[in-house]
C-alpha cells in the first residue's frame, strides 16, 4: 500500500472508529487473572503489506514448529480495509484476535475506551520488557493510568528527501544542501521552483484529515522543541516555536513554494516537487525513480544533526480483550520482537523495529544496505503522537486552525493556534 492510500484509508477508519464507541465494546472478555496465565492456539493479525505478510508468515512458521499445542492461526487484515476500520468492528463484536501487528498509537486511547485492548504491564515482565527493549521512549507510549496497551513495534522516522537531479539544475549543492534553517530552507526553496523545474519546493498534501499534521506540521515541531503536541493536557504548540513553525509553512505556501491544491498522485515521484517529508520506505518506493538524497528536518537556527528529532511514524502491536490465551499470545508477542526477529523485519521490510541498538545490533544488514543507516540514527532520536483521550478530535482540531492560518492564510497564525488550544486543552481533559 502506498503511503498515500495508507493516510486516506486511516482517516476512514476513525471516523468508523468514533461512531463505534459510542455503541460500547464488545462482551465475552475473559478475566485477566484467569487469561493471563491460560495456554493454547491464538490467532492474530499483521499487515496486508507484501514484506509484512512474508515476515509475518516466516515468524509464525518457525514459532509453530516448536509449539504443537500452542499454533498460532494469522491473517492479513482483508484488503480495502485500514486496519483500524477492522480492529473497531472487531472490538465491538468481541471477535478480536489476540494481537495485531499493526495498531496505530492514535488509535490507542479510542480502542482503549473502548474496552478492547489489555494492559501489558498485567504480565509480570510486561513493563520491563518494554522498556528493556525500547529504551526510554517506551514512556511515550504508556496511557495516561500509567500502563502499556501497546508494545511499540516499528518506526519509519521522517525525514527531507530530495531530488538530487533538480537541486543540481537550480545550481545548489547536491551533497550538503543548504536545508538546515528555516531561512534557508526558505531561499532555497525560491531557488527550486524559479530554476529547478519543478512547480513546488515542497508539496505536502492541504487536506483537512486529522492525520496530516504528521508530514507537514508535526515534524517541525518536534524537531524544533523535542515535544508533542500535547503534553502534560497542555497544548504545546500555540508557544513561540509553535507558531514560527506555523510562520515558516505559511510562508511556503504564500510564496507559492508550497501549492494549495492536492495533488493526485505523488509529486516527488512526478518530480512536480524537489522535496518530500518521508521515512526509510521511500527508499524502495523512490530509489528507482529519483536521484534522491537525505537530511534532517531543519530547525529554525540549524542544530546539530545529531540532536534533531523527528515524528516516528510508528506502528505498535497491542493485544486484545476477547483473546482467551493470553500467556501465549504474551509469549509469541516477545518471540516476535525479539533481537533475531527484529532483524527479519529490518531484513525483510525496511522498517526500523523500536529498539535501543539498531545500529549495533545488526551490523551486516548496514554495511550492505548503507543508505538505511541514517535513518537507523534518526530512529533513536522520534516523538510521538501524544497518548491522550479524544485524540482524534484533538488533532483535528489542530489541522483546522493550521489550514485555515498557515494553508490558506484566512487567519493569524497566533490567533488560530491560541483559538485551537483552548479546544484541544478541553478536549484533552475529557475521559
Amino acid at each position: 500500500m502506498t503511503n498515500r492510500r495508507r493516510r486516506l484509508h486511516l482517516a476512514a477508519a476513525f471516523t468508523l472508529s468514533l461512531a463505534l464507541a459510542a455503541c460500547g465494546g464488545g462482551g465475552g472478555s475473559p478475566s485477566t487473572s484467569e487469561a493471563n496465565t491460560t495456554r493454547g492456539p491464538i490467532k492474530i493479525w499483521y499487515s496486508n503489506n507484501a514484506e509484512e505478510v512474508k515476515w509475518g508468515e516466516s515468524v509464525v512458521a518457525a514459532w509453530n514448529k516448536d509449539h504443537a499445542n500452542e499454533q498460532v492461526t494469522a491473517e492479513q487484515i482483508p484488503a480495502g480495509k485500514s486496519s483500524e476500520e477492522v480492529i473497531g468492528a472487531s472490538i465491538t463484536a468481541g471477535n478480536t484476535p489476540c494481537l495485531v501487528f499493526n495498531t496505530a498509537p492514535a488509535a490507542v486511547p479510542q480502542f482503549q475506551k473502548q474496552g478492547g485492548l489489555v494492559a501489558l504491564d498485567s504480565f509480570s515482565d510486561g513493563a520491563s520488557y518494554i522498556q528493556g527493549r525500547t529504551g526510554p521512549r517506551a514512556d511515550q507510549y504508556k496511557s495516561p493510568d500509567g500502563k502499556f496497551y501497546q508494545m511499540p513495534w516499528k518506526t519509519n522516522p521522517v525525514m527531507i528527501f530530495y531530488n538530487k537531479d533538480v537541486f543540481a539544475k537550480a545550481g545548489l549543492d547536491t551533497k550538503n544542501p543548504p536545508l538546515k534553517t528555516y531561512d534557508e530552507f526558505l531561499a532555497t526553496a525560491k531557488t527550486l521552483v524559479a530554476k529547478g523545474g519543478v512547480k513546488a519546493a515542497i508539496w505536502p498534501s492541504p487536506a483537512s484529515e486529522f492525520f496530516q499534521p504528521w508530514f507537514d506540521f508535526y515534524p517541525l515541531f518536534i524537531a524544533q522543541t523535542g515535544k508533542q503536541l500535547v503534553e502534560n493536557g497542555e497544548p504545546q504548540f500555540a508557544g513561540p516555536e509553535g507558531v514560527a513553525v506555523g510562520e515558516f509553512w505559511r510562508q511556503l505556501y504564500d510564496q507559492g513554494l508550497a501549492q494549495r491544491e492536492l495533488y493526485n498522485g505523488d509529486a516527488f515521484a512526478d518530480k512536480k516537487a524537489a522535496m518530500a517529508i518521508v521515512g526509510p520506505w521511500a527508499i524502495a518506493v523512490y530509489g528507482e525513480k529519483v536521484k534522491w538524497g537525505v537530511v534532517p528536518i531543519p530547525t529554525k537556527d540549524g542544530k546539530d544533526p545529531s540532536q534533531v528529532q523527528t515524528f516516528s511514524d510508528e506502528k505498535s502491536s497491542a493485544m486484545y480483550s476477547s483473546c482467551q490465551n493470553r500467556a501465549t499470545a504474551w509469549d509469541f508477542l516477545k518471540f516476535a520482537t525479539s533481537e533475531e526477529n527484529d532483524g527479519s523485519l529490518l531484513e525483510t521490510t525496511g522498517q526500523m523495529p523500536m529498539r535501543t541498538d539498531v545500529t549495533t545490533a545488526y551490523p551486516a544488514y548496514f554495511k550492505s544496505h548503507p543508505d538505511y543507516t541514517i535513518f537507523a540514527e534518526q530512529a533513536a532520536r522520534t516523538v510521538e503522537v501524544p497518548n491522550v483521550p479524544n485524540s482524534v478530535e484533538i488533532w483535528q482540531t489542530f489541522r483546522t486552525a493550521y489550514s485555515q492560518a498557515v494553508i490558506f492564510g484566512k487567519d493569524d497564525v497566533q490567533s488560530a493556534f491560541s483559538q485551537a488550544a483552548e479546544q484541544v486543552k478541553t478536549l484533552a481533559a475529557r475521559s
